[in-house]
């Protein structure tokens, strides 16, 4: 329209001279009296052609080809499907070779009506609009069908909250089911840093369980040392008060908040999603990028899943947490492994049964000294299991006497009277733990008989 304007005032000028006002020409065209002349002699030399621009109908240098705009659709809808456009940008220049910035390639399929999972309440509502009026003159169901499908519903955002001082403050930990690979529907038990977002332990387990909150919590004492406060959900594992209990003085401890207590971390809990949203977020992050991750890695069973997410993790923090120099780090040093190991054990109560063995797990078990041999007790004597983090199991009688467990097998390997090759096996020196482990003061005693019921519970999801 606008060079139309112009070859008529200046066609008009040329063709009338003398009623012409190139003042009045140049007002109107908003330029200047110089340049009505240019433009008349490049009319009276080139005649309307002069007035169209040099770069109509050529592309500029900087335009994305046909044929990568339609791979990159093609490669969303495909193989990266679920992936956040930003997360997608990465893969396609790590896997596929394509170098483009994040906003192209939202610009890309949002003009395919393909949103993000992670796309905005405000651009939804917008995109609805245009939907609604496309599908008023769309010619067929099927075209309705698709430009609905590529609409993606997201989760409100959780509200924000100041973070913590220092590192090692308070870790964030919680764990969300997901169906993370080939519809296998996992629990990722995850543990977060609230002053730097630092992933500082994860773990995959089928359920949510105190196995895997102690993985996490043993990771955590391993790379970082004791941090100051654990913040999480009201479960059972972490915290339990009894029925009808007139005050919270009759509180019992778990297993996983007496491990606090042994190593003096401070443990809270809270049953509002929204207090602790930096973890809720994270799910919601690791939901959206790590499926696809871990498809694009050929991973199929829950162990290769917690192989992978030790490089995972470590790239993830490298991306997206804050650098350790802008906070002050809190945690306490790092206890020894073989504190870990006791510390993060599961205990149970156990009777000695006739043959002076212990049931545990449909196993029997037979009690050892340090030199091996059996330890006889009577039948009905109370014993304490100790499950530690490695799978050693020991067992403490009368609160003071510790022993190593040996699993009897149902039947000898080799027959004393019929196998030319038999030795008899001679006892072996068995570890024993020292006297000064948390689980053998007198105040677990106590513990053990105020909730047995909770014991066993714990036991069995381990």
């Amino acid at each position: 329209m606008d060079e139309q304007n112009k070859y008529e005032v200046i066609k008009s000028l040329v063709d009338h001279p003398e009623t012409g006002n190139k003042d009045r020409a140049a007002l109107k065209l908003g330029c200047t009296r110089r340049h009505i002349n240019r433009m008349i002699a490049g009319y009276l030399k080139e005649g309307k052609t002069f007035f169209i621009h040099g770069n109509k109908g050529r592309k500029p240098s900087t335009t994305i080809a046909d044929d990568v705009r339609k791979q990159i659709v093609d490669l969303y809808r495909t193989k990266y499907y679920e992936a956040n456009f930003e997360h997608y940008t990465e893969l396609l220049e790590r896997f596929e070779g394509i170098h483009i910035s994040a906003s192209s390639v939202m610009n890309i399929l949002e003009k395919e009506y393909i949103l993000s999972p992670k796309v905005t309440k405000a651009k939804r509502k917008r995109v609805k609009k245009e939907l609604a009026i496309l599908k008023k003159t769309a010619r067929s169901q099927k075209e309705q069908d698709t430009i609905q499908s590529n609409l993606v519903a997201v989760e409100d955002a959780h509200s924000r909250r100041p973070r913590c001082t220092y590192f090692g403050e308070m870790e964030q930990m919680d764990a969300t089911p997901y169906e993370w690979v080939n519809g296998q529907v996992w629990h990722l038990h995850l543990a977060i840093d609230d002053a730097l977002g630092i992933i500082t332990g994860a773990w995959f387990d089928t359920q949510e369980t105190l196995n895997g909150y102690y993985h996490v919590f043993h990771q955590i004492l391993t790379n970082y040392g004791i941090p100051y406060k654990f913040f999480t959900d009201r479960r059972t594992v972490f915290t339990y008060k009894k029925k009808n209990a007139p005050s919270d003085d009759e509180d019992t401890y778990t297993q996983f908040a007496y491990a606090c207590k042994q190593l003096g971390v401070e443990l809270e809990s809270s049953s509002v999603p929204q207090a602790k949203g930096r973890v809720e977020r994270l799910n919601q992050t690791l939901q959206s990028r790590l499926p696809i991750e871990l498809r694009l890695a050929g991973i199929t069973d829950i162990e290769s899943a917690n192989e992978f997410l030790h490089s995972y993790i470590e790239e993830f923090n490298k991306k997206f947490s804050l650098p350790l120099n802008v906070s002050k780090s809190v945690f306490e040093s790092q206890p020894d492994e073989e504190k870990i190991n006791l510390t993060l054990a599961v205990l149970t109560e156990r009777t000695v049964d006739c043959g002076h063995a212990i049931q545990l797990e449909k196993h029997f078990y037979r009690m050892l000294d340090k030199n091996g041999k059996q330890i006889h007790y009577r039948k009905g004597t109370k014993t304490m299991v100790i499950k530690a983090y490695d799978g050693r199991k020991f067992c403490c009688v009368n609160d003071k006497d510790i022993y190593a467990l040996e699993e009897i097998p149902e039947h000898e390997p080799k027959s004393k009277n019929l196998d030319a090759d038999y030795e008899p096996q001679k006892p072996r020196k068995q570890y024993i733990p020292p006297m000064n482990h948390p689980w053998r003061r007198p105040v677990f005693n106590k513990f053990v008989h105020s909730q047995p019921h909770r014991i066993e519970e714990d036991l069995k999801s381990a």
